[in-house]
C-alpha cells in the first residue's frame, strides 16, 4: 500500500535528525477523528523544545482511514503513516509502530480523541527530570465513559491484573503511556498483550510511575470494546502470569503441578498394593483408576517441564538471547557500558 513504509524507507524528520519523541497511535476505523487527532498532537508537541514524529498505524481499516492518513502525511512532515495489510489487532499494530519508532522516548495513545495529547509534555518532563523512572502510565481519574459495560469491566480488570502480576496500577486500560526507548526495545507484543505492557515492562527492569491524565468522552465513531473483553483479559492474564513467573523456570510450573498429582497417586497405589498383599481384591476399586491416572498425568507434566527447560536453554544459548538486562549507574567507572 502507498503509505506502508518499512523503517529504513521512512523519510526523516528535520533533515535526517533523530526525533526526541515518537508518538505511536494504532488506528482502526477512526476516519472521522484523524484530522483532529493529528492537529492536536501537533498543537501539543509543536511549541515544545522537543522534535517529534507521529506514527499512525492503520490496522486494516475499511472506512477510508488510510486515504485520510496519506492526505495528512503530505502536509505534515512529522507524520509517518503505516498501513497493515489486514486487521491484526491492537497489539500487532503497536508492535509495528514500536519497530518504526526512532525517538528517545516513545508515547502511545488511542486514536479516538479520548486521550489528550496535551498530557504528553508533562510525561516527558517527568522522564527527563528523573532518570530512575522508565515508564509513565496514565491514570484516568475522571473517566468520561458513561456506559457501565465499559467502566465495570475496567475496574474489575485493574484489580485482578494488579493482584495477579504484582504491578499495582489504578488504570491498566489507559492507552496514554510514555516510555524510554530502551524499554520498548526489550518487549515484544503478541496476541492481545497490549493490556499488560506495564507488567512486561516491569519484567525487563522498568521502574513505573502513574500520572493522572485528562480523559474525554468519545464524540465520533464507535467504541471497539465490549463486555466480552473481560473474558479475553482473564485468558490473557493466565498467559502473562505464567510468562512472568515461569518463563525462565518452566519445570517449576509443570513439575510442581505434576508432583501434586504424582505423589498422592503413588501413595494411593502403595495403599492398594498393601491391601492386595493382605488378600483383599482391588480390581473393582475406583481408587485404582484414580491412582493410575494421577501418576500418569503427574509424570507427563514433569516431562513437559523438563522439555520446557531444554527449550528455554536452546532459546537463550542457541539464539544468543540474554537472560537479563542491565541499567546504567551514575558516576565514573560505575557501569562502563550502557544499560541493555
Amino acid at each position: 500500500m502507498p503509505i506502508d513504509r518499512p523503517p529504513c524507507a521512512a523519510p526523516d524528520q528535520g533533515g535526517g535528525d533523530t526525533p526526541d519523541i515518537s508518538v505511536v497511535i494504532p488506528v482502526y476505523h477512526e476516519r472521522e477523528n484523524l484530522h483532529d487527532l493529528v492537529a492536536r498532537v501537533g498543537e501539543a508537541l509543536g511549541p515544545t523544545r522537543w522534535s517529534f514524529e507521529l506514527i499512525c498505524v492503520d490496522d486494516g481499516s475499511r472506512d477510508g482511514s488510510q486515504a485520510v492518513l496519506a492526505e495528512l502525511a503530505s502536509t505534515h512532515a512529522w507524520l509517518r503513516p503505516v498501513a497493515l495489510a489486514r486487521n491484526y489487532g491492537q497489539s500487532t499494530a503497536l508492535q509495528a509502530g514500536f519497530e518504526r519508532a526512532r525517538g528517545r522516548y516513545v508515547v502511545t495513545l488511542d486514536g479516538d480523541l479520548q486521550n489528550d495529547p496535551l498530557d504528553i509534555p508533562a510525561m516527558i518532563e517527568r522522564l527527563e527530570s528523573d532518570p530512575s523512572v522508565d515508564m509513565i502510565s496514565g491514570w484516568r481519574q475522571r473517566r468520561q465513559d458513561k456506559a457501565l459495560s465499559r467502566r465495570l469491566p475496567s475496574v474489575l480488570a485493574n484489580r485482578l491484573i494488579s493482584w495477579a502480576t504484582g504491578v499495582r496500577l489504578h488504570d491498566y486500560g489507559c492507552a496514554l503511556k510514555a516510555y524510554r526507548r530502551e524499554i520498548i526495545e526489550r518487549i515484544h507484543l503478541y496476541g492481545e498483550l497490549h493490556r499488560f505492557i506495564p507488567s512486561l515492562a516491569r519484567e525487563v527492569g522498568a521502574r513505573i510511575e502513574e500520572m493522572p491524565v485528562r480523559h474525554h468522552a468519545r464524540t465520533r465513531g464507535q467504541s471497539k470494546y465490549g463486555i466480552d473483553r473481560t473474558f479475553r483479559v482473564i485468558l490473557d492474564l493466565v498467559l502473562i502470569v505464567f510468562f512472568l513467573r515461569y518463563r525462565q523456570r518452566p519445570l517449576h510450573a509443570f513439575g510442581g503441578l505434576g508432583l501434586w498429582l504424582l505423589v498422592p497417586g503413588a501413595l494411593l497405589l502403595l495403599y492398594l498394593l498393601a491391601i492386595k498383599i493382605a488378600g483383599e481384591d482391588i480390581g473393582a476399586r475406583p481408587l485404582l483408576m484414580v491412582g493410575v491416572m494421577a501418576v500418569l498425568m503427574g509424570a507427563q507434566l514433569i516431562v513437559a517441564g523438563l522439555t520446557g527447560e531444554l527449550l528455554i536453554r536452546i532459546y537463550h544459548e542457541g539464539a544468543g538471547q540474554r537472560q537479563y538486562h542491565t541499567r546504567d549507574l551514575p558516576g565514573p567507572g560505575a557501569g562502563g557500558a550502557r544499560g541493555s
